[in-house]
């Protein structure tokens, strides 16, 4: 009984009787033409005409569930009321002709089993309930609804009949319940993702992989640089605590600038992140750094650093001069990393035809600088992105004895996009 009867099949049942309330307004269209075609004739007295009504309706129907919003109502329905898990289903309208077509279909036999089942609904249990009062009603007896034919007249007829009508009432749930277990197998096929829509959900995935890891990125090039840089002003401030105390407020004043700034940028990479929540994260918003800001970040790196400029770098554009940016702040970081407090670094940036070469030169400290534990993460970020950009990053010792980081960045072409 609970197959019949439990909780799943009434939800199911209900989900059937709604596809009959959907199918009413085609089957009204069918019965008017139905009737326009036999003059003066009662379609509803005639099974054979309220069938071909019924044939009439199902192909309104099947154009009706070509519309793209019927794949997410219908998905939304077959999960709620058949059972159908949310991840067998597709997410979103059927944008692509398979999709569409594939809705129609289940469309088309959810109105079509729901029909069937709400009729007999309708019908079959107030004539099951007569059945079984015919031993003790002589009225409904006597009804020509209830009339047994001659051969049926006899009392162990009378006395079968609450058993026929019960059986006809458990003969109605087994239909429902087949109806609805079909609908249920057939969810997945027909709502489920087509292969458009699940290479569109691979996609969405991938990009939604790369904002985080952009952003991971933003976060360490940003903070790491801050903690290497506070790192060694604190660790050299200690160290000339009683002896140099000018140094030492140089050094406070230098951690306070980097960790102002560094708060700033963080401050900003987050409100990306709230804001790529809710409208989708823009890359190339106003908050990133650019080359504009670089005084200030060579100002209190942490390491003295001699910079040449060559070329106007207001020409490029912004996307390139965000990253040319933040892979100097990384190249910064590895010579702090590595080199110590008595590094230095030769910084030249070129800029010409909308691209920027940059190069930067660090002391070599012997093989101390390239088996640190932990190192790496940065020099990958900057190859991917110059990779990004299209551009190329080369890193490693010079013949000179200085480590060398070269990177280039071709210019920004319009509708160039991030991935």
């Amino acid at each position: 009984m609970t197959l019949l009867l439990g909780r799943r099949a009434r939800l199911r049942w209900l989900h059937l009787i709604i596809g009959g309330a959907l199918l009413m307004p085609y089957f009204l269209v069918g019965v008017v033409a139905v009737g326009s075609y036999h003059h003066g004739t009662d379609v509803f007295s005639s099974p054979a005409d309220q069938l071909t009504a019924f044939a009439f309706a199902l192909p309104m129907a099947a154009v009706t569930g070509l519309f793209p919003l019927v794949r997410p109502l219908s998905a939304a329905a077959a999960h709620s009321l058949c059972g159908v898990p949310a991840r067998a289903l597709a997410d979103g309208p059927a944008r692509t002709r398979q999709a569409r077509v594939r809705a129609a279909g289940w469309f088309t036999l959810h109105v079509a089993l729901g029909g069937v089942v709400s009729g007999l609904t309708l019908a079959l249990p107030p004539f099951a309930v007569g059945v079984m009062l015919l031993p003790f009603s002589r009225a409904v007896r006597e009804s020509r609804t209830f009339a047994l034919p001659e051969a049926l007249d006899r009392p162990w007829a009378l006395a079968l009949a609450p058993v026929a009508g019960l059986a006809m009432l458990l003969a109605l749930a087994g239909c429902a319940t087949a109806a609805g277990a079909v609908l249920a197998r057939r969810a997945p096929v027909l709502l489920g993702p087509t292969p458009d829509d699940r290479l569109a959900a691979a996609e969405r995935r991938a990009a939604d992989l790369a904002v985080r890891n952009r952003l991971a990125r933003e976060l360490h090039d940003s903070v790491g640089h801050a903690l290497s840089a506070v790192t060694l002003q604190a660790g050299a401030a200690r160290r000339v605590l009683d002896s140099d105390p000018a140094f030492v407020r140089e050094a406070l004043t230098a951690i306070e600038a980097t960790t102002r700034r560094t708060v700033g940028e963080l401050d900003a990479v987050l409100g990306l992140l709230r804001e790529g929540e809710d409208q989708g994260y823009d890359e190339d918003g106003p908050h990133r750094p650019t080359l504009d800001a670089l005084d200030g970040l060579l100002a209190h790196c942490g390491i003295p650093v001699e910079c040449v400029k060559r070329g106007d770098p207001g020409s490029i554009p912004p996307a390139v001069s965000r990253e040319a940016y933040r892979i100097v702040q990384e190249g910064l970081s590895n010579a702090l990393r590595h080199g110590g407090s008595g590094t230095r670094a030769d910084l030249r940036i070129t800029a010409e035809a909308g691209g920027v070469e940059i190069t930067m030169d660090s002391p070599l400290p012997g093989r101390r600088a390239v088996t640190r534990p932990g190192g790496g993460r940065g020099l990958r970020g900057i190859a991917e992105r110059a990779a990004l950009l299209g551009g190329t990053a080369d890193w490693g010792p010079d013949a000179d004895g200085v480590w060398r980081l070269a990177v280039r960045l071709p210019p920004h072409r319009p509708g160039q996009e991030h991935r």
